[in-house]
């Protein structure tokens, strides 16, 4: 019979807020949330939208669009 070996996994968390506002708060939430999960042992990976559009409000912000999202998402990474 063959042994066979697990591998030791991490929990990994994929947050952030729901829509991108400004890089500022982007990049808190995304220090914050880090500092948690390495002090917990967890993996994090960081997840907001530059484009919401199933908003539930018409009146709600949509984000900052693909361009300048991208630039910020590409911050915070």
């Amino acid at each position: 019979m063959r042994k066979t070996t697990k591998a030791k996994s991490k929990f990994l968390l994929i947050s952030g807020p729901c829509v991108l506002e400004d890089l500022k708060s982007a990049l808190e939430i995304a220090r914050r949330v880090k500092a948690c999960c390495d002090e917990l042992g967890m993996d994090y990976v960081f997840k907001a939208s530059y484009d919401k559009a199933n908003r539930s409000s018409g009146k709600s912000q949509r984000g900052p669009g693909i361009e300048k999202g991208l630039d910020m998402l590409a911050e915070v990474s």
